[in-house]
């Protein structure tokens, strides 16, 4: 079942097109990758398809529904969170605090024990549930990003960059943290600057530059294309 579906996306910034004619696709419960260069437009994707920028031209529907209008909360609520590049945690609250954040748009009682299970999912946070965000290290501030977006329930979780600025170890913990949420059911539209890891745990990729779809379709077969080592050299 097609869960996430874009037709003729288009971004702008001013007279800049960020973003132009984009076409995707996300099946429920599966993993797909945006690749290329920086400026190729995919944060700017992801954040039309949250809501934080308009959309110029073109529309999203999410479990079926026309979303293209409609406002960030209420997009979270359907299901469709991002973990946006950078964290954006808040370094002046607590660890408790921040992931209370991601649970802002819910009214149901299960909070409190979803917070829990966050802690049991990641011990780290569990031991620093007091402690003001700001003194985690950089794997542990992406960690609890993604607790944040995991307490607002989603059914696709959008990622920019997650690996950005982690150690190795860190960067495979959080590779083997993306396949194990999408085993417990969780959709993800990945946007990921190790291509080779992308390509390896995502079931479908589509290549970016200056804001235009090169290629789209299996991992495997955009990984061989020429076209993916040609956009990330700028040979187009």
């Amino acid at each position: 079942m097609t869960l996430l579906e874009i037709s003729g996306l288009e971004v702008r910034y001013g007279r800049n097109v960020a973003v132009k004619s984009v076409d995707l696709t996300v099946a429920d419960r599966q993993i797909v990758t945006v690749l290329g260069a920086n400026g190729a437009g995919k944060s700017s994707l992801l954040r039309a398809i949250q809501g934080v920028v308009p959309a110029r031209a073109g529309t999203i529907r999410f479990d079926g529904r026309d979303i293209t209008t409609s406002d960030v909360p209420s997009r979270v609520r359907s299901g469709l969170v991002l973990v946006p590049e950078g964290r954006q945690i808040f370094v002046s609250l607590t660890v408790q605090d921040n992931l209370l954040m991601g649970a802002y748009t819910r009214h149901d009682a299960d909070v409190t024990r979803d917070v829990e299970a966050i802690y049991t999912r990641f011990p780290n946070l569990a031991m620093r549930r007091d402690k003001l965000a700001g003194v985690l290290s950089g794997g542990e501030q992406q960690m609890l990003a993604i607790g944040r977006a995991l307490l607002a329930k989603p059914r696709l979780m959008m990622l920019d960059e997650p690996s950005l600025g982690l150690s190795p170890l860190f960067v495979q913990r959080m590779f083997d943290l993306i396949g194990d949420l999408n085993r417990d059911g969780l959709a993800i539209l990945l946007v990921e600057q190790n291509t080779s890891m992308a390509l390896q745990i995502a079931e479908r990729a589509t290549l970016l530059e200056l804001g235009s779809v090169l290629i789209s379709g299996p991992s495997a077969e955009v990984g061989r294309s020429e076209m993916l080592t040609q956009a990330y050299l700028g040979a187009h």
